[in-house]
């Protein structure tokens, strides 16, 4: 009797190296780069030690500049029509980067508001489910308001701030260990 075969239940990607995978066909092109306020949001995805992850996945999903989402669950009336993702698999060195917009800031079904922020949601090597977080924009007034960040504890909130540098934004990510950037259960 021989061993039984994996089902995909018990393998682990990278799925979206095949042919047929999981990339993006407008890849990480939000928007085109002579867009008004069009900037690079980029980063390293980098895993317990450290070391650059060459084969995960980045997502990204946003409002738009207004603060709305194509989506049937945004109660506001008047759409965009701006559908907001992204998805970028990581390099030999772990880099991935999006041209997007800066998003507007979101209300809460509490009434509260968001500061502008990016979702992310990163999927690589070794991870049997994604993890999600944030990247909220550095000096934004409205991050001391926001109720998410407001929730993360105050020493590791840097975690889920963007670097202004000569690219645009710089967004790393750190799987696991010292740095670990925050992750939300979703």
């Amino acid at each position: 009797m021989g061993v039984p075969a994996t089902t995909p239940s018990q393998t682990v990607g990278p799925f979206y190296a095949l042919p047929d995978g999981i990339l993006w066909d407008d890849g990480p092109e939000l928007v085109p780069a002579d867009r008004d306020g069009a900037f690079v949001l980029h980063g390293v995805l980098r895993d317990g030690n450290g070391d650059p992850v060459p084969d995960g996945v980045i997502e990204i999903w946003q409002a738009d500049e207004q603060g709305r989402f194509d989506h049937p669950d945004d109660p506001r009336p008047d759409s965009s029509g701006w559908q907001g993702f992204g998805r970028c698999p990581t390099d030999t060195e772990g880099r991935f980067w999006f041209r997007t917009v800066k998003p507007g800031a979101l209300p809460t079904p509490g009434g509260e508001t968001e500061a502008p922020h990016i979702d992310v949601t990163v999927l690589a090597r070794g991870m049997l489910n994604r993890v999600v977080t944030r990247v909220y924009f550095p000096g934004e007034a409205a991050n001391d308001a926001d109720p998410v960040l407001a929730a993360v504890p105050a020493e590791r909130r840097d975690t889920l701030l963007g670097v202004t540098d000569e690219q645009g934004l710089r967004f790393d990510v750190r799987l696991q260990g010292d740095g670990e950037t925050v992750f939300f259960a979703v």
